[in-house]
């Protein structure tokens, strides 16, 4: 499962933020590696014109599942680790929900 991620300009990328979430995503979505080719997070600022804000941070998460159409989910939070964090538990959700009605056909 390759895990890619893309910042807009008003959100910093480091190794350590790339880290954490590649460690998030695997661990909560790693049980579906064999269904799921590629993460795409879209990380984005929505209010970076105010500077302040309660949700400010948004994750766009979306999970490309093999021979599947691909399966998107947001959340947004105060900060980038919550927003993440929101997103991956959606698309768990989610992808528990498409991959667990095509195993039951």
């Amino acid at each position: 499962m390759l895990i890619q991620i893309n910042t807009d300009d008003n959100v910093g990328q480091s190794d350590t933020l790339t880290k954490r979430i590649e460690a998030t995503v695997g661990d909560i979505l790693g049980r579906f590696a064999d269904h799921v080719t590629r993460v795409e997070i879209h990380l984005s600022d929505e209010n970076s014109d105010k500077k302040a804000g309660n949700s400010d941070m948004r994750c766009l998460l979306e999970a490309r599942l093999a021979g599947r159409q691909p399966v998107a989910v947001t959340d947004e939070a105060a900060t980038v680790e919550q927003a993440v964090d929101g997103a991956v538990r959606k698309m768990r959700r989610s992808l528990d929900s498409t991959l667990g009605r095509l195993q039951k056909r």
